[in-house]
């Protein structure tokens, strides 16, 4: 699959729907990344720190988040800055300025997470913002016998941004965690599983609510999370 093929079909349901789905496949394709990048790439997940400014006390998130500015599809790294939503849009979480470590440099600069903001700039960055402030988000959501995974605490909600790229990296030793879409009053609009590394949704968050339900572990005594990439545009 080329992007000249694949982006018109994203176009039109980010357009009709307000997301559009990426299946596995589709997405390395579109990536079009070798094996031993995306191994690395993924890998670079066993080292992300705790998120340590959960309000409902939880320890079972982690993560690291850069910020990067996009112009005319060329993306430049910030300094490295706190991520703040307000609490119009997170609720459990919004009103701080939250530090969490810096992705990697290594992680930053490799051919997928590359590929992902290339994918991300033709899809969204031509529509019309001159330029655009990204943060990058890598999770993990932990589960097991003592402690529920919950991808987003905050519920059913917005990002306050325009644009979000999720794409799924690694289920171990999950069920669950369905992605649901919701209608700004949140009526369901569907739902689903990324199941698969490279599973992706693209969404629109002007006009859609999306959220993902708690994971829990298949066998408890063993580790268990879901690890996922976000990338978010918002226009400067």
């Amino acid at each position: 699959m080329t992007y000249d093929a694949a982006l018109p079909d994203l176009r039109d349901d980010l357009a009709e729907r307000g997301y559009a789905r990426l299946e596995s496949a589709q997405t390395l394709a579109l990536l079009n990344v070798a094996s031993d990048a995306w191994e690395s790439f993924a890998a670079s997940w066993n080292d992300l720190g705790s998120d340590l400014y959960m309000a409902d006390g939880g320890r079972y998130r982690r993560r690291r988040h850069a910020a990067f500015r996009c112009e005319d599809g060329v993306f430049i790294r910030k300094p490295h800055q706190p991520h703040f939503q307000s609490r119009d849009y997170n609720p459990l979480n919004g009103d701080v300025q939250r530090w969490f470590d810096p992705v990697a440099d290594a992680t930053a600069d490799g051919a997928v997470m590359q590929a992902v903001f290339a994918l991300c700039a033709r899809a969204f960055a031509e529509r019309g913002a001159p330029s655009w402030h990204v943060e990058a988000h890598q999770f993990r959501i932990e589960t097991g016998k003592d402690e529920t995974g919950r991808p987003t605490p905050e519920g059913l909600h917005r990002d306050g941004v325009d644009w979000v790229f999720v794409m799924l990296i690694e289920r171990r030793n999950v069920r669950e965690g369905v992605t649901r879409i919701g209608a700004p009053d949140g009526t369901g609009l569907g739902e689903f599983t990324l199941a698969l590394p490279g599973d992706a949704v693209l969404i629109d968050d002007r006009r859609i609510l999306h959220g993902v339900t708690e994971i829990h572990a298949v066998d408890p005594e063993r580790p268990a999370w879901r690890d996922a990439l976000v990338v978010t545009f918002a226009a400067e």
